[in-house]
């Protein structure tokens, strides 16, 4: 009983470890690959690698399990694929302009014993095509409801769509999807309902596809819309600011779709339509003051009319000032301010001089004090005579 209960160890022990200690662990000899995805159109490469081949070679099958390479050996004619790299320890192949058919597992063998596998699950994307927009009813009319349907197929996974009026995001139903009849791809759809305004006359409505295979690629389409409606309508006067005796035109400017083709003038108090003297306008080739009050012009188109009003009054003229009258202002501004500056000028000087003449007369005024009058000088003359010529005083 207790020799066959050993058996079994033993054989582990045998398979496990060689002579020499060499590991020849399953793994070694475990080939691995990567699941791949492509684009359809696109090139996959497939890569299998092996630690230990144990002297056999490495092979390639498809989803059919048809070979495709064995070691470097062609197995299978289909010039979509080529052998890219092969060596004890590796197989690479690529496929080329791959299609959605080429998808799913692909395997990597080799023929050691017992036989080793590994997996590669290729995935090919469907590419959507490009987008049509359907539903659209021209032309609209102000404030009509439209629906619009954009539609896609082809696409694998299925494809997102959005909406967009211009570069605003517009709120679409969520989108559709449909298997298409090869069983693989998909026909997405999605809808779009809004009133449309006189501003988005002349817009686009653009449904784009969101999807992987695309890598970034813009992929919608558009569609223009056009709106009709009523005209509007404005009055500009030139000169913005008319004056008595001046030219004076008012222009009626009116926008619409389809544009005015009819402009009315009438002014308030006037039963009769005033004519037009130049296209649109209204003219008035010497503004006077009769001419003052409140003028509507009226545009006409086949979506209906709409008037402006317009309060014309009329000032007194006023002097336009010429190119010699401002030279003259320039040059009296200019001898204005010389003659401010001699002003200035002669006060500094008078207040000087006057400064300067009042102490002149103070010390003249102490000097005459000091001084004998003529009479006293006379007398003394005359008393030095007498007592004695030789003594003279002189005061001069």
């Amino acid at each position: 009983m207790g020799g066959p209960s050993t058996l079994p160890l033993l054989l582990l022990f045998a398979c496990c470890w060689a002579p020499g200690g060499a590991n020849l662990s399953q793994d070694d000899s475990q080939p691995w690959t990567s699941d791949e995805t492509v684009v359809a159109g696109g090139t996959v490469k497939l890569q299998c690698q092996v630690k230990d081949h144990e002297d056999s070679s490495l092979q390639w099958s498809n989803p059919a399990q048809q070979t495709l390479y064995f070691g470097e050996k062609r197995a299978l004619r289909d010039n979509r694929i080529q052998l890219v790299r092969s060596t004890p320890h590796e197989l690479t192949i690529s496929i080329s302009n791959v299609a959605l058919a080429d998808e799913g597992e692909y395997t990597c063998s080799i023929f050691t014993m017992p036989v080793r596998t590994a997996k590669s699950l290729v995935t090919v994307l469907g590419i959507p095509q490009k987008p049509i927009i359907s539903g659209y009813k021209s032309p609209l009319r102000e404030k009509d409801q439209t629906v619009l349907t954009c539609q896609s197929s082809g696409s694998k996974p299925a494809a997102k769509l959005s909406w967009k009026k211009g570069d605003k995001e517009l709120n679409g139903e969520p989108t559709r999807a449909q298997e298409d009849p090869n069983g693989k791809t998909f026909t997405v759809s999605s809808s779009v309902a809004f009133q449309v305004t006189r501003e988005d006359d002349g817009a686009n409505i653009v449904c784009s596809v969101n999807h992987e295979s695309l890598q970034g690629v813009d992929r919608s389409t558009s569609q223009r819309i056009e709106v009709l409606y009523t005209p509007t309508v404005m009055i500009r006067p030139d000169p913005p600011h008319p004056r008595e005796g001046q030219k004076l035109l008012l222009h009626c400017e009116g926008h619409g779709n389809p544009v005015p083709k009819e402009y009315v003038w009438e002014k308030e108090g006037i039963v009769l339509p005033l004519k037009m003297m130049q296209e649109r306008a209204l003219i008035f080739p010497f503004l006077n003051k009769s001419d003052s009050g409140t003028y509507g012009c009226t545009a006409i188109s086949n979506m209906g009319r709409e008037k402006a009003f317009y309060t014309l009054n009329v000032n007194d003229p006023s002097p336009v000032p010429s190119s010699t009258s401002t030279y003259h202002a320039i040059i009296g501004g200019i001898v204005a301010f010389i003659v401010f500056l001699l002003l200035i000028l002669l006060i500094f000087l008078g207040h000087y001089l006057i400064r300067h003449k009042g102490t002149y007369l103070t010390h003249e005024a102490k000097g005459s004090d000091d001084a004998p009058d003529a009479d006293t000088a006379i007398i003394n003359a005359e008393g030095g005579q007498s007592g004695g010529d030789d003594k003279k005083e002189y005061f001069i």
